[in-house]
């Protein structure tokens, strides 16, 4: 099953709503149309310019879509500061990021609080992009692939096969995420082929054949082509590299197999 490229940029706490309707302009204006039709593009802003995002995608009819870069277990009521998956649709949103690692880390999210993420992502129709990860000594002591399997059995347990089917994975080490470290595309490779073996176990093999599993740390527009281009890594999660337009726009277009004119 032929897998349609994603590449997500995670703006992470950058970027007012001014700024993130001057980055969306001129990443639309620097990305022509014809490349949409090889990759899917997505812009993951803060909370806060969400509706600028929303306002500029929708009046100005662009071809990226945007996403949140977390979304609330709960449907609603006494939980100050969550914002809630029918939120975030009523926003248009199509992704919502769960379980990065920065989430994971700093805000002790469990597997079992992920899941619930993703359950409150697929009830409200967003497509749940799913974070798993190793830090650095887990990859030194040779555990990489068991650990982020165990991860992603935590965070997808008990789905059915068609939720699954609806979710994108994202595999991000740690220890390459905003470090200048990089996995390289064999690495990569190694992880999202155990991944989509794992789905398969899950779901079911053409289920595994369809959901796309993402890499994401240090990726720019001099290293996304070898990435991507490894059989099971069908796009990128991109942090720094997202908030430079021309650079965002370069590495997509690379994705969808051609440089920029």
């Amino acid at each position: 099953m032929a897998r349609k490229p994603l590449i997500a940029g995670n703006w992470k706490m950058n970027l007012n709503h001014f700024e993130a309707i001057a980055l969306v302009q001129k990443i639309a204006f620097s990305l022509p149309a014809k490349y949409f039709d090889k990759v899917d593009v997505t812009v993951i802003p803060p909370f806060t310019d969400i509706r600028s995002v929303q306002t500029l995608v929708e009046g100005d009819k662009l071809l990226l879509t945007y996403g949140a870069q977390d979304v609330s277990a709960h449907d609603s009521g006494a939980y100050t500061g969550e914002i809630s998956g029918a939120m975030l649709a009523k926003l248009g949103c199509t992704f919502a990021v769960v379980g990065h690692s920065e989430r994971r880390t700093l805000h002790g999210e469990s597997n079992e609080t992920v899941l619930a993420k993703t359950k409150a992502a697929l009830k409200n129709e967003l497509t749940p992009i799913v974070c798993i990860g190793e830090g650095l000594e887990i990859r030194e002591a040779g555990n990489q692939v068991e650990y982020n399997l165990e991860q992603l059995r935590g965070s997808l347990a008990g789905l059915s096969a068609d939720e699954i089917s609806k979710v994108v994975v994202a595999y991000e080490p740690v220890w390459a995420i905003g470090t200048g470290r990089v996995a390289t595309p064999a690495d990569a490779q190694e992880v999202c082929k155990a991944v989509r073996g794992e789905l398969a176990t899950l779901a079911s093999a053409e289920v595994a054949a369809g959901v796309r599993v993402l890499y994401g740390g240090s990726v720019n527009a001099k290293n996304v082509g070898e990435i991507v281009g490894q059989p099971d890594v069908d796009g990128a999660l991109v942090g720094g590299a997202s908030l430079k337009a021309d650079e965002f726009a370069t590495l997509s277009a690379i994705a969808a197999g051609g440089p920029l004119p």
